[in-house]
């Protein structure tokens, strides 16, 4: 169901969360059993302020930069989480760097540690396999709100890591994001909804009396909810 109403997509004035909340390093998504299961006890912690932590990450970052992965998205996390305490305790990218390798550059280490700064509801998707991490890379590079819709519309809409390079890509160069998801067939706000059947004939039922749309009906009950919440 689709919102079409001009800027019904965050009008409503509440702050939603862009950016992470929680601790630089901390394993909140990574250690959640109900996200990762029993490779939660695996979680690790690196704390910017602890010398033999800082250390942990620097060893972490350097063979995370050597390509170990294997597209493992838990591995990729937690190397994300060791470049953003390795750049917080350092200072800085070059010198974070500097102290992890030659493999470690500053555009990679850069691109990682955003990918830790995303908000949690964007991690847990990541943690659980729906974006890809390559994808979270171009959605981290985008700001504020956009960077949600992002998130989701690439969920909803089934892009790929390079169509969400690519929009990334138009909404740092100020296209609306309406008109970057158009140019690959995915629309805001749109997405699948499983009613049961009793809501499910309400709905329709309202929609059709009221001379409306079932979305604009589903969309104001959400306002309401959330303005609740």
């Amino acid at each position: 169901m689709t919102d079409n109403r001009p800027g019904g997509h965050g009008e409503r004035g509440r702050s939603i969360p862009t950016d992470r909340e929680s601790p630089v390093g901390a394993p909140v998504i990574r250690g959640d059993e109900s996200v990762t299961g029993t490779r939660a006890r695996q979680a690790v912690q690196f704390d910017p302020d602890d010398p033999d932590s800082l250390e942990e990450a620097a060893k972490m970052v350097a063979e995370f930069a050597s390509g170990a992965s294997d597209d493992d998205h838990l591995y990729m996390l937690r190397g994300a989480a060791a470049c953003a305490a390795l750049v917080r305790g350092e200072g800085s990218y070059k010198a974070a760097a500097e102290r992890a390798g030659d493999d470690a550059t500053v555009s990679f280490i850069r691109k990682w540690a955003r990918v830790h700064d995303l908000p949690r509801s964007v991690r847990k998707q990541v943690a659980l396999g729906k974006i890809a991490p390559t994808a979270a890379k171009h959605i981290a590079r985008v700001g504020g709100e956009e960077r949600l819709l992002l998130a989701w519309a690439s969920i909803d809409g089934d892009l790929t890591v390079r169509e969400v390079r690519s929009i990334a890509s138009s909404l740092n160069d100020d296209t609306p994001i309406h008109e970057a998801l158009a140019e690959y067939d995915a629309r805001l706000g749109e997405l699948e909804l499983t009613l049961s059947p009793p809501t499910y004939r309400d709905l329709r039922r309202r929609a059709s009396i009221e001379d409306v749309e079932p979305g604009e009906i589903v969309t104001e009950a959400l306002e309401t909810y959330f303005e609740d919440d």
